[in-house]
């Protein structure tokens, strides 16, 4: 049955056939990477594409609406705000991404180094496709490319995305590879695809070696073709496959804040962390409270903090970093703004306005 709305918490019963493959999965999870999960967090540079016309996707729908590119650009001190918040929520950084043809290379090249400074590691980027040259001169702050490829099934590809060939994002993850950078991608499950297309997935995670794969459930857009999401069930059994044929590999499950009743099975099935949630939208709320249920019912620990604020001197947390003097005041007067709406009982999460 589609999830097309929020669930008690729960944990979603599956057929015993199901149930024994989940067991096989959390166990091989167990084995190679402990009881702990973390929520990834993706931070979009814009909310504008050069492509905008992929069938599944919010900016297919919004493209027509923004004129100019640049108003669909976040200002720095948004972006470098929620990398601070996100660091000392113990929420680690999916990857730093944003619309196609969006940013000049040396704009985001500034921001990428001041995100790995704020989060103290090499970052993942997924920017579309990158060449040699660009893949070298982010090397210095970043661990990994992830290629937004969708789907595998070549056809179906096609159809979802017409305007965005698959074979430059083969191209750049075989240059990351020449390169000695991870390599990551992302596809969405119920674009079509039924789960014979494993097949597929399994043949490219092996072609590209892969170090990283997220599995998006889609999440169904007004104004898209597409009107239900896939439903846990078949999420989970795709993710168990991956999660048994490749041990090692860090599987990251991407969902939404109306399928978090599914969350519990999808790390059951063998996933390392949760993404796609708007965990600003929703910190401290029900839905944050459930999230972390879920997580205990597949009886995992929860890095990351979704309901209490931790105490950070943030003045202290800025003035490490080598940001311009005018850019710390900005970001700090903008957590401080963040910090004054969390007092007030009629506000819900930290909303990142512009």
């Amino acid at each position: 049955m589609p999830v097309t709305g929020r669930n008690d918490v729960k944990e979603i019963e599956v057929d015993p056939e199901l149930e024994m493959f989940l067991q096989i999965a959390t166990n091989v999870h167990l084995k190679n990477f402990g009881k702990t999960a973390w929520l990834g967090r993706c931070i979009f540079l814009s909310w504008y594409c050069g492509i905008g016309t992929c069938t599944f996707c919010f900016r297919s729908t919004q493209k027509h609406k923004i004129k100019f590119a640049e108003n669909a650009r976040r200002t720095r001190e948004s972006i470098y705000t929620e990398a601070l918040i996100a660091k000392n929520q113990g929420w680690k950084l999916e990857f730093l991404t944003g619309g196609h043809d969006m940013y000049p290379d040396d704009e985001i090249f500034e921001i990428a180094k001041h995100v790995s400074e704020i989060f103290g590691e090499k970052i993942w980027l997924n920017l579309g496709a990158m060449n040699e040259e660009e893949l070298k001169k982010f090397s210095p702050y970043v661990e990994g490319i992830v290629a937004s490829v969708e789907t595998t099934n070549i056809a179906l590809h096609g159809i979802v995305c017409p305007d965005k060939p698959i074979k430059p994002y083969l191209e750049m993850l075989k240059l990351c590879k020449k390169l000695g950078i991870k390599r990551s991608i992302t596809i969405v499950l119920g674009l079509g695809e039924t789960i014979d297309d494993y097949d597929s997935l399994k043949e490219f995670i092996e072609e590209y070696s892969l170090d990283r794969i997220t599995i998006y459930s889609l999440r169904p857009v007004m104004g898209t073709p597409f009107e239900h999401g896939p439903a846990p069930e078949y999420v989970a059994e795709w993710i168990a496959h991956v999660r048994i044929d490749f041990p090692k590999l860090e599987i990251i499950a991407g969902s939404s804040e109306t399928r978090i009743a599914e969350l519990g099975l999808l790390l059951r099935a063998g996933a390392n962390a949760l993404t796609k949630l708007p965990a600003t939208k929703i910190f401290g709320t029900t839905g944050a409270r459930e999230i972390h249920e879920q997580v205990a019912l597949a009886r995992r620990e929860f890095s990351s903090e979704l309901v209490e604020m931790k105490d950070v001197d943030w003045k202290l947390e800025i003035d490490k970093l080598s940001l311009s003097p005018d850019m710390k005041r900005k970001v700090l007067e903008k957590i401080q703004d963040y910090e004054k709406n969390r007092l007030n009982k009629s506000y819900k999460g930290f909303e990142l306005v512009e």
